[in-house]
């Protein structure tokens, strides 16, 4: 099948190949901010709101992960699919199209009877958000040249932080008001999404694409299904199965030789979805696998910090969202002023590297938490998280961005974006299970201490309601959620510090002035 993008494809606000204006800017930012915040916000938006749901649903430790992940592996598997797409027809067409998909999904997740349909809508939802996330940082490369592009990639890192943990914070007062539920977690994207779309079909205009050419099916497939069976045996190994075992070595091996054929596909295809010559630049490189690392802890951060503070310090939903501020602070602030400086300097490596350090002290910090840690210390970690955040993610798309030429950068962008989701899903499914292990044999020696029968409290295997705990096993609950909690960050600080060392041999280069 051939694509075509003509101008009656394209839409007449695409048909103009004027630079546009700072006011022209702006008032398409804003719609992109919009489409950004929304899909952000589906991955996010539940952290606080799952336990409340899974309790609803009749679902264990195996789901809250799942709910999670799928989000994170079709948003992954879709992200290089869109960004090649992006360099063959309209941008524009295709990010409403993404919108589109988005508010459908949300709709059916909202109605889901059991954890099965909720997944399977979580899945769709994120092949939506992968567009939006995606599309909106290529649309803003199409806009403005790199030099210029630091300024406006810090209103997307204060967005992302807005919509990354400030997710969580919302979920938490939808579940706690009870005349929302938890449903309204996913309908509450829904009207962003729509006015997203209005306001893009106004202001968003991008020079018209008219190339032919054929779609790399069978590439999207091989490196699809690669991926999700590397996440599927990362999710069930060390529970359904041992590490160890002839599962594992099935799955790891039908994972690897379908990466491999994935090369071989796309060394041939006329139009790769991830070409692969992109990573004979030293810069893509490096900036992948430093993606591969920061998303392994970002996502973990998100995902287990409000588990932390709902099961390990009994706050509600909505107090969990509010204590993670000091995170979302900082991730808006370090974002937001390192853009304005790099597009004044044009220098950005420096951020990279600082941000990178100090993203794996954080973990490192992280790590020491346990369910009576003091909570000034708790916002003073979480702070130096954040930044180090801020200055990583936007930072690492920027200098690939600088890199590759114009004609690539729908598909170069959307390989830092693949990398960083695909480490992000991979590392919550690998952390949830590190998580549940932990939690599962802390619990056991606090009841062996205590003097309580193995399986005492009918505590079973899936999310503990404290509420109908009888309370002698309250502390005991929470200090195994704790502890787990912490092991995670622990875990997750190695992979940070790996990222640093990374991104010291990216070589640095002024950023262009121009769009060539």
């Amino acid at each position: 099948m051939t694509v075509t993008a003509t101008p009656a494809a394209t839409g007449a606000a695409d048909t103009t190949d004027q630079p546009m204006t700072h006011r022209q800017v702006m008032e398409a930012l804003s719609g992109l901010l919009l489409g950004l915040f929304v899909a952000v916000l589906s991955s996010t938006v539940v952290s606080n709101a799952l336990p409340r749901i899974l309790t609803d649903l009749h679902g264990g430790q195996s789901a809250y992960t799942w709910v999670i992940t799928a989000t994170l592996l079709t948003l992954t598997a879709s992200t290089p699919i869109w960004g090649k797409l992006s360099d063959l027809a309209s941008k524009k067409l295709l990010l409403q199209i993404a919108l589109v998909i988005y508010i459908a999904s949300s709709a059916l997740a909202g109605l889901s009877q059991n954890t099965g349909q909720l997944i399977a809508c979580r899945a769709l939802q994120g092949i939506g958000a992968g567009g939006v996330t995606a599309l909106a940082q290529i649309c803003l490369a199409a806009m403005v040249p790199p030099r210029e592009r630091g300024r406006y990639s810090g209103y997307f890192g204060a967005v992302f932080a807005l919509a990354t943990i400030g997710g969580p914070l919302i979920g938490g007062v939808i579940v706690d008001t009870s005349w929302l539920g938890w449903r309204w977690c996913f309908y509450v994207g829904i009207p962003f999404a729509l006015l997203a779309i209005m306001v893009l079909q106004r202001t968003l205009k991008l020079p018209v694409v008219k190339r032919q050419v054929r779609i790399d099916y069978l590439g999207a497939l091989v490196i699809t299904a690669s991926v999700s069976l590397l996440m599927i045996w990362i999710t069930l190994a060390g529970k359904n199965y041992a590490w160890l075992s002839w599962q594992t070595a099935a799955m790891v091996g039908g994972g690897l030789l379908l990466g491999a054929l994935a090369v071989v596909v796309e060394r041939r295809a006329a139009e790769p979805i991830i070409p692969p010559h992109l990573f004979q630049h030293r810069t893509v490189t490096l900036a992948a696998l430093a993606s591969v690392l920061v998303g392994i802890g970002m996502y973990g951060a998100t995902t287990f910090l409000s588990q932390y503070f709902q099961l390990a310090r009994e706050k509600s939903p909505t107090v969990a969202g509010l204590m993670t501020l000091p995170m979302i602070l900082g991730l808006a602030v370090s974002s937001t002023v390192a853009g304005k400086l790099i597009t004044k300097y044009g220098k950005w490596k420096a951020y990279l590297v600082s941000g990178t350090l100090l993203l794996a002290i954080g973990f490192g910090l992280l790590g020491t938490a346990r369910a009576d840690t003091h909570y000034g210390l708790l916002s003073l970690y979480m702070a130096i998280t954040g930044v180090g955040l801020g200055l990583t993610m936007q930072n690492l798309v920027l200098a690939v961005q600088n890199t590759v030429p114009r004609a690539e950068l729908g598909a170069a962008s959307s390989v830092v974006t693949f990398f960083r989701t695909m480490g992000g899903a991979m590392g919550v499914s690998a952390l949830g299970a590190l998580m549940n292990n932990r939690v599962g044999h802390y619990l056991a020696e606090n009841l062996a201490n205590a003097g309580v029968p193995a399986g005492g409290g009918s505590l079973g295997g899936g999310i503990p309601d404290l509420h109908k705990l009888p309370a002698p096993l309250v502390p005991l609950v929470t200090d195994a959620f704790g502890h787990g909690v912490g092991v995670v960050f622990l875990v997750a600080a190695p992979f940070a510090l790996l990222a640093f060392v990374t991104v010291l041999f990216i070589r640095e280069t002024v950023l262009r002035t121009g769009q060539e």
